[in-house]
């Protein structure tokens, strides 16, 4: 299908794309690498009056340390982020779960901070951000500000950023010391998730001292599933990790489609946060 006309941005700064986007209003849209807004212009879901291709700004792509935090720049492909040494060293939740992310294709043309920005809670990053307390600086006409991961997810594809702001980068604290592991159920290969859980844990003399779970489409935003975490402390074997996990859907508001009923989905939660932290710990 032909999308709607539009007229087109290329900025050369962050400065410039700001100011493109405060003219625009509501009525403009960025694109980045292009695979979550392209889809949408095809099938004629978004109208926007005005695109501002970020692309080619320079300064936003690559990994960087800051102290105990990584600083990914937003448009930073999903091939980068898998492969960057300092993600696979520090955040290896993080490069897990991009590896699962649609196909190579997708990898290479896709960004992080697109990914984010799009705030589909069916998407496999939101949820992995929210599980490792990361945050998001977004730059606007006057200043950046950085806006925590659970505040970040709004409503369904809408996040905290502002018609006139830019995200910029994705700091995420290193999670050296802690075992992870993303699960997904997806019916064929580089499908959406029906329902993902990604799972981060820190273990002390054999138990489970702490543990953070994210869960992919099981509401109209990523979700922690808090429930879960808190029944997890203090598990120390398979069983007490499948009694915990029984709570990993308490909280949340699946959604009916094609793909799954809500009551399917709670059960997938279930299934999957028992298999992400029973894999996570090294108790599978």
């Amino acid at each position: 299908m032909i999308p709607p006309a539009f007229e087109y941005a290329r900025p050369d700064s962050v400065e410039e794309a700001v100011r493109a986007l405060a003219d625009a209003g509501e009525d403009g849209k960025v694109l980045a690498g292009g695979q979550s807004l392209l889809p949408l212009l095809r099938l004629r879901l978004a109208f926007p009056e005005l695109v501002v291709d970020v692309g080619r700004i320079p300064g936003l792509r690559g990994v960087r340390e800051d102290g105990d935090t990584l600083v990914i720049g937003a448009l930073t492909t999903h091939h980068d982020v898998l492969h960057d040494p300092l993600v696979r060293r520090h955040a290896g939740l993080l490069a897990a779960a991009t590896a699962t992310v649609a196909d190579p294709a997708v990898r290479h043309r896709g960004t992080l901070g697109g990914s984010l920005a799009h705030a589909d809670p069916a998407g496999d990053l939101p949820a992995v951000m929210l599980a490792l307390d990361g945050e998001l600086v977004a730059a606007g006409p006057d200043e950046r500000r950085t806006i925590p991961a659970r505040d970040f997810f709004v409503d369904y594809l809408q996040s905290a950023l502002a018609p006139d702001e830019l995200l910029v980068e994705m700091r995420v604290p290193k999670t050296d010391g802690w075992t992870f592991h993303y699960e997904k159920f997806h019916q064929v290969a580089q499908a959406w998730a029906i329902v993902g859980v990604a799972a981060l844990v820190r273990r002390t003399d054999g138990h489970v001292a702490e543990a953070r779970i994210g869960l992919t489409n099981m509401g109209a935003t990523p979700l922690r599933a808090t429930a879960a975490e808190q029944a997890l402390a203090g598990a120390d074997g398979p069983e007490a990790v499948a009694r915990a996990a029984e709570a990993a859907a308490e909280g949340t508001h699946p959604s009916q489609d094609l793909s799954a009923s809500p009551g399917y989905r709670e059960h997938l939660a279930r299934v999957l946060t028992r298999r992400a932290v029973l894999t996570a710990a090294g108790m599978g």
